[in-house]
């Protein structure tokens, strides 16, 4: 999941034509929001959150440094690329209810739960004991 996240924000920072615009513009749920989202002057901001964010999600869950709180932005955002696509009851073209984003956010609610970066991961050497 790491090198998902990683991959698919290394990409982003690399391509200086990438936009989220295209993805958010037309979102069939809650259409207002990201319309907002995709207006001229958050759109840079939500780039950067994007690039960023998924990048950094990568690096922490690869490492296992602070994978509680990357896997709460991690799961965030898969929700919010989740929601762009829906049409209820058809997520996408092809996929009914259920698609890879649903996945991946179940999977980053997995890890907050089973705290996994304690066990694989930097996370094991935290100072405070629980």
């Amino acid at each position: 999941m790491g090198w998902l996240m990683l991959y698919a924000g290394v990409t982003k920072i690399l391509d200086p034509k990438w936009t989220a615009k295209g993805y958010i513009a037309n979102a069939k749920t809650f259409p207002e929001l990201y319309k907002w989202l995709a207006s001229d002057n958050i759109l840079p901001i939500i780039n950067f959150l994007n690039e960023w964010g998924l990048t950094l999600i990568g690096v922490s869950l690869i490492i296992g440094f602070f994978v509680r709180i990357s896997s709460v932005f991690g799961g965030l955002l898969m929700l919010l690329y989740y929601f762009p696509v829906l049409k209820f009851p058809y997520a996408g073209q092809f996929s009914y209810i259920v698609d890879e984003h649903i996945i991946y956010a179940l999977v980053f609610v997995f890890f907050i739960v089973m705290d996994v970066g304690r066990y694989w991961g930097l996370d094991s050497y935290r100072i405070t004991k629980r």
